[in-house]
């Protein structure tokens, strides 16, 4: 009888021998790493965080998403970025400090919108007969990029761009300067100064508000970029439209220094090489919406888009040149060469626009010169 048992427990161990080597089997099968070599890690992924202000459906936010897509993919999915469009995780007025405090690792902001805190971008600002986003973007980018301003050491620059040329959108027609004396008009950074120096009256309010004072005959019109008159629906309110090319809004996306220097070489590769491309997409992207904006307003509300005889537009450069000089003047005082910057703005401008005319020319057209 003892015999009998040890046979069925000698029986019942092998079986269960038997069947966990089956159920092993799989992992048994995977190959060894090669004696002496430490099994190859999964590549570990850098989740940054992105804040914006204005709503998701703008450019400043399209911008975001799409920069998001490339570097994404420029990295091999190494980088994933979560966005915050709408003010949801930083605001625009506490965005930049927001960045360099840790808040968010990534922020967009308009420097327009901080009078004096960011006196090289100003000078981009200024009135300097930008026609386009694309120009206005690039001249930007190189600027920063060759200057390497005090006022972002505490940041790491990302990209930077602008909206298009600002124009006025109004509910009587502005066909002329002079149409243009005592009116009221919703403007803000720069162009609250350029348009007190053209006669007009600047009232300061929250765009979100213009409509309802456009309708009350509060204000009479709004001075911006011509892509609202679509994304914000401003072609309801505002008949007519006047081409000024004023002065352009100029924004910059900033990474915390920290979680820079924190990136490997082939991340921070991969986010430089796209600054300047992505300054000029964005550029020409708004551009191309403006137009398309425009076009919309034309067919679907009867739009009217003027703009001015070229002697008003002689007489405008004349009439904002004492801004740019009052810049010139201010940022010297803070041991900055003001005219040296209006200068190199200029220059840089004057390149841009030659390389952006070279790229609209045919090839064969570019090697008969």
């Amino acid at each position: 009888m003892n015999r009998v048992w040890l046979l069925i427990g000698v029986a019942a161990v092998a079986a269960g021998l038997t069947l966990t080597a089956c159920r092993q089997q799989p992992e048994a099968a995977k190959p060894a790493a090669p004696a002496g070599e430490p099994a190859a890690a999964a590549p570990e992924v850098v989740a940054l965080t992105y804040a914006n202000f204005p709503p998701a459906s703008t450019f400043p936010c399209v911008q975001m998403e799409r920069w998001r897509e490339v570097v994404e993919q420029k990295t091999g999915g190494k980088v994933k970025v979560q966005t915050f469009p709408g003010g949801t995780l930083l605001g625009a007025k506490n965005m930049f400090d927001g960045v360099a405090d840790g808040v968010a690792d990534i922020g967009c902001f308009a420097m327009s919108y901080q009078p004096g805190r960011f006196p090289v971008s100003e000078a981009v600002d200024l009135p300097m007969g930008f026609d386009s986003s694309r120009v206005a973007s690039l001249t930007l980018y190189d600027l920063i990029n060759k200057r390497q301003p005090d006022e972002f050491k505490n940041v790491k620059v990302v990209t930077l761009f602008t909206c298009p040329p600002v124009n006025f959108m109004t509910s009587k027609p502005v066909r002329s300067l002079a149409d243009l004396e005592g009116v009221q008009i919703r403007a803000a950074g720069t162009g609250v100064e350029a348009l007190k120096m053209l006669g007009g009256t600047p009232v300061a309010m929250p765009q979100s508000d213009v409509p309802d004072a456009i309708q009350k005959g509060v204000v009479s019109g709004i001075a911006s970029s011509l892509e609202v008159l679509k994304d914000m629906n401003y072609a309801a309110y505002c008949p007519y439209s006047t081409r000024l090319d004023l002065n352009v809004v100029t924004f910059a996306v900033v990474m915390n220094r920290k979680k820079w220097d924190a990136l490997t070489d082939d991340v921070k590769k991969a986010i430089e090489e796209l600054g300047r491309p992505h300054a000029e997409w964005t550029g020409q992207y708004v551009d191309d919406h403006a137009r398309e904006a425009l076009a919309w307003a034309k067919e679907n509300r009867g739009h009217e888009h003027m703009a001015l005889a070229q002697a008003d537009r002689e007489r405008m450069a004349k009439m904002l040149q004492p801004m740019v000089e009052a810049y010139m003047a201010r940022v010297s005082e803070k041991g900055l060469d003001g005219k040296g910057l209006v200068e190199q703005v200029r220059s840089i401008k004057a390149e841009v626009e030659q390389q952006v005319a070279m790229q609209a020319v045919p090839a064969t057209q570019q090697a008969a010169k």
